[in-house]
């Protein structure tokens, strides 16, 4: 296996993210990797604090994640769910008896008083995972959209109503008072390289990159190299609602799309080999376009696409 310089910061969230860090991780030591995942899906269900893409990064990474959807836990059973709705819950949001465990435990740390961040640093310990994942804040941040269906939270849109209303409006509740956790304000202050994973740059970047600092210290950041990997290919998300969202705000619902929305915190574009006619249209916008295979099915395919980046 070669040897890769330097530290990398990896900003991720949703199934997208999860793939390509598992990738990273394949190639990096621990202590050259930081992966700081989107906070701002949380939600409360049943009492409990859910964490969805901080938990589908932890279950990825420990291989115990369900294969075909790419988030939940592989063979889960709904047996507490089942038994919720027969006493009258409303059980919209599928969380598995397993993955009850996860949330159980994180909601008795935090109510002892540990932090989001010290929950999570137990929870890798417990599955065997040594590199660092941390979120993005232990201060509460939430994604809402405003929609033609009402104002509802991400997991509403997202699972609830399945993405179909049109959204006029997205915000993270909360910015204005989270701080970066302290994992990710030392990895923005150490790393030599920021990988944008290919997570919705709404709904799963767009609220780490909201934390207050955060972009305008990205953009001032010598020394990093800055690469996005763009999870919009041939005009359609990998996965989720990230070209639908895109376009009802009027943003391009294109590699260059993404491109833009990025530009002054980016050095460099990874574009999938559908889109390589639109390289030339985003080194005009000032950033090198690299065309390279990033439809991740296979470990091999992940692992593949983080050499590519490491390579860069």
């Amino acid at each position: 296996m070669p040897t890769y310089d330097g530290n990398v910061l990896a900003l991720a969230g949703g199934v997208g993210g999860a793939k390509l860090a598992l990738g990273l991780t394949r190639l990096l030591s621990p202590d050259q990797l930081t992966v700081v995942v989107n906070t701002g899906d949380d939600e409360t269900f049943h009492g409990l604090h859910v964490s969805p893409d901080l938990d589908t990064m932890l279950y990825t990474l420990s291989g115990i994640s369900n294969p075909e959807t790419g988030w939940g836990l592989a063979e889960e059973t709904f047996n507490a769910l089942e038994m919720l709705a027969r006493y009258g819950a409303d059980t919209w949001f599928n969380l598995g008896d397993r993955d009850l465990a996860t949330h159980i435990r994180r909601t008795q740390l935090l109510g002892e008083g540990a932090t989001l961040s010290q929950v999570t640093t137990d929870l890798c310990d417990r599955l065997g995972l040594a590199h660092h994942i941390a979120p993005m804040s232990d201060d509460p941040v939430r994604t809402w959209l405003e929609t033609d269906s009402g104002h509802l939270s991400m997991q509403e849109y997202f699972v609830k109503f399945r993405s179909e209303p049109s959204v006029r409006s997205v915000t993270y509740q909360g910015w204005e008072d989270a701080a970066p956790s302290a994992e990710f304000d030392r990895a923005l202050a150490e790393a030599s390289r920021l990988v944008l994973c290919p997570s919705n740059p709404l709904l799963s970047t767009g609220p780490i990159l909201a934390l207050p600092g955060v972009r305008e210290r990205l953009a001032k950041r010598a020394g990093c190299l800055r690469i996005a990997v763009s999870p919009i290919v041939g005009g359609e998300a990998v996965r989720g609602p990230a070209a639908k969202i895109m376009r009802e705000l009027g943003h391009e619902a294109t590699c260059e799309g993404v491109a833009k929305m990025y530009a002054d915190i980016c050095d460099i574009v990874v574009i999938d080999e559908q889109d390589a006619d639109l390289a030339p249209a985003i080194r005009g916008l000032g950033m090198t376009a690299v065309v390279a295979p990033t439809i991740m099915n296979t470990e091999a395919d992940k692992v593949a696409l983080a050499r590519i980046i490491l390579e860069l």
